[in-house]
């Protein structure tokens, strides 16, 4: 096998098509990530602001300590479970989410999911970037009131110092993921465990000055039926709040060198590791309300009543760090296998990633972000459709074809390819997953769904493997074929 300059492959026998295969999307040469790599994957995941706010306004929506705890947890485990299928996919074949979805919708078709996961990838991109900027704000103000003049003009809607902090934050995220997925297992290796050395700091500063006395249950705290629909509700929004992420788990696990590795890691950065951080959160949480009165859900606030600008320096820096963490985790490395699985042969990972940063730019998140209409019909209706996709693709894999995939094929537009369907495009996947998406938007969206809208992830992603399970093409003999002998070919992973 040989490699032109854009790095789409060719082989002798003429199956690989340039249309289809670069080295990026090719199953890997190493794979060094194991349990503690997955594990550290998941605290950079977890350990956001996010995260804490969600967590701590359970507490303030009425649900007590030990109810939270339970209803995470269910949640949780769910995540778990599903993390553990997609996992085994990735880690079994060696392919990232687009090339995974050929197996269901076609190597053509593939585009579609392929497409909807990398639009939501980079908005929220933006977003989660813009969020951690508002952050560096703050601490730039704190540092030199001098600044504060630079706050009040408007550039395409944000301040000059805002374009500072912002273009720094994007930058730095740049350089860490210019040097592919290698780097950015470096950095997720370390960076996770920080923001626990702030969130234990936090926690110890009230429990002290509290004197140990946390009110455990709010003011406002449910009881009987309104708090177990409360609790079922935490459990589903965990479960869509990570159903992104699950869908395209596979693009991290597919460098895993065994199976056990990816539960072991799963299993201490979810069940483990999710719960123990959400109950810190909650921790912190109920010791402001014994300490000022109120319930305060924003660990900068938290960190804003602490009379030490180093202390407050450093939570701001830790808190940046966790935004950086999570937004390389699950908004860029999706988006940058998505858009190279448009050309393969002209654009790689690094490529990918590039045009995704820029792109996440030029959408201009803080106006997105300040558009309830845009993050609730857009991006919530596309995120509607995640659960869906992840339906068809694990029934399609594990009942359908009893996980005996012919990853060879996966990058042939031979007609005769096992993925080729017609033209490419699996129309009974398609006839699942249509459906199913309407009813997931129809739920999400409607206000009168709004009691049942936690549960639209779920429900879409039921529906769909239901119907794609009941249409699914039986009729001929599924092949398990490796994909060894594709694997990229360079020295890092597969990644330029």
């Amino acid at each position: 096998m040989s490699t032109d300059h854009a790095g789409a492959a060719t082989a002798p026998d003429g199956q690989l098509s340039p249309r289809l295969y670069n080295a990026d999307l090719a199953p890997p040469k190493q794979r060094r990530w194991k349990t503690y790599s997955i594990f550290a994957l998941w605290m950079n995941d977890v350990h956001n602001i996010g995260n804490y706010t969600f967590a701590a306004g359970l507490f303030a929506l009425g649900l007590g300590a030990v109810p939270s705890f339970f209803a995470l947890l269910i949640g949780v485990l769910v995540v778990f479970w599903g993390m553990n299928l997609m996992g085994r996919m990735g880690q079994r074949t060696g392919v990232p989410f687009p090339v995974l979805a050929r197996i269901s919708f076609g190597v053509h078709g593939a585009q579609l999911p392929a497409l909807i996961r990398a639009v939501i990838a980079i908005a929220w991109y933006g977003i989660q970037t813009y969020l951690a900027s508002l952050a560096v704000v703050v601490l730039a103000l704190r540092i030199d009131p001098a600044l504060e003049p630079h706050t009040r003009n408007s550039i395409l809607g944000l301040s000059t110092l805002g374009w500072i902090c912002f273009l720094a934050l994007w930058a730095v995220q740049l350089v860490i993921l210019s040097f592919g997925m290698e780097m950015i297992r470096r950095f997720q290796d370390w960076a996770g465990p920080i923001v626990w050395v702030v969130m234990l700091a936090m926690a110890g500063w009230v429990l002290v000055l509290s004197g140990g006395r946390i009110a455990w249950n709010p003011p406002n705290a449910l009881s009987g039926g309104a708090m177990w629909w409360e609790m079922l509700g935490a459990a589903g929004l965990t479960i869509s709040t990570y159903g992104a992420l699950m869908l395209n788990f596979c693009d991290f696990s597919r460098f895993s060198p065994d199976r056990r590795s990816v539960i072991r890691g799963n299993f201490w950065g979810l069940p483990v590791n999710f719960t123990a951080f959400a109950m810190v959160s909650i921790t912190v949480t109920a010791g402001t309300y014994t300490l000022f009165g109120e319930i305060i859900t924003d660990p900068a606030e938290i960190i804003a009543k602490v009379p030490n600008t180093a202390v407050l320096v450093a939570g701001a820096l830790m808190f940046a760090l966790a935004t950086i963490g999570v937004n390389i985790v699950a908004n860029f490395v999706s988006p940058a296998y998505d858009l190279a699985n448009l050309a393969p042969k002209h654009i790689t990972f690094r490529r990918g990633g590039l045009i995704s940063a820029v792109l996440a730019v030029v959408v201009l998140p803080w106006n997105l972000y300040n558009s309830p209409a845009t993050v609730n019909y857009f991006l919530g209706g596309l995120g509607a459709v995640l659960g869906p996709l992840f339906g068809v693709l694990v029934v399609d894999y594990w009942l359908v074809r009893r996980a005996r995939i012919n990853v060879p094929d996966l990058y042939t537009e031979d007609p005769a390819g096992e993925y080729a369907y017609r033209r490419g495009v699996n129309p009974r996947a398609l006839a699942a997953f249509l459906p199913a998406s309407a009813i997931g938007i129809v739920i999400a969206l409607l206000p009168v769904f709004a009691p049942v809208s936690a549960f639209s992830w779920l429900i879409g992603a039921v529906a769909a493997g239901a119907l794609h399970h009941l249409i699914a093409d039986r009729s001929r003999e599924f092949t398990d074929v490796s994909g060894e002998h594709l694997a990229g070919d360079t020295a890092a992973e597969g990644i330029h």
